[in-house]
């Protein structure tokens, strides 16, 4: 049987990818079961940091795949070029759900920086849960 601290990775990094799933949930009952808030924080921030990271290299290897026909066409290369220009602002959105994952794979379609995207995007993940626990 699992622990609850790896429950709570577990949960936190599906949440994180495509899978609808709420890491939310999992941290506040987390909490309700007596584990200390720095816990819950370091394994629900590291799970879901660590499928944003899966997540922006899953987006780096689609533009690979796909480069050849995304600057064949005219929308192609100006979504690269907007993805450049507003990519960290965006960034700001990746905490959010539904849109916010998605946001983290077109970061590395996109080639943002690597650390300048763990460190905005991580550090909003690590935030919301802080948040989270406030209000709990």
């Amino acid at each position: 049987m699992f622990s609850i601290e790896i429950t709570l990775f577990l949960a936190a990094f599906l949440a994180a990818t495509i899978f609808p799933f709420s890491s939310e949930v999992a941290f506040v009952a987390a909490l309700k079961s007596g584990m200390p808030l720095y816990e819950a924080l370091f394994f629900a921030s590291s799970g879901n940091t660590l499928a944003i990271i899966t997540n922006y290299f899953l987006g780096y290897l689609l533009y690979e795949k796909t480069k050849t026909k995304l600057f064949a066409s005219k929308i192609g290369t100006l979504s690269y070029m907007y993805g450049h220009k507003y990519g960290y602002w965006t960034l700001l959105l990746s905490p959010l759900p539904i849109i916010g994952d998605p946001l983290t794979l077109v970061a590395g379609a996109v080639r943002l920086r690597f650390i300048w995207f763990v460190l905005i995007a991580g550090t909003l993940r690590v935030a919301r849960y802080y948040a989270l626990a406030l209000v709990v």
